[in-house]
């Protein structure tokens, strides 16, 4: 993985957390807050992935075990 795809997959990560705030806002004013998080609860999980598997990334190419290209 290059430099420039590994930033990509970060700011895809922000996007989905920024994402999950947003919905969980606005289905907040249709409908009960159960329904929100359940709602918004996938798209933070993807984010916690998505930035749990960077981090590893980031730690294999800090140590030298598996630099990024």
């Amino acid at each position: 993985m290059n430099r420039a795809r590994f930033v990509q997959l970060v700011l895809v990560a922000f996007g989905l957390v920024f994402a999950s705030f947003v919905v969980r806002g606005t289905t907040r004013l249709l409908a009960p807050y159960e329904l929100a998080v359940t709602l918004s609860a996938p798209l933070l999980f993807a984010a916690a992935a998505l930035l749990a598997g960077l981090v590893v990334l980031a730690t294999l190419d800090a140590t030298g075990i598996r630099p990024l290209e």
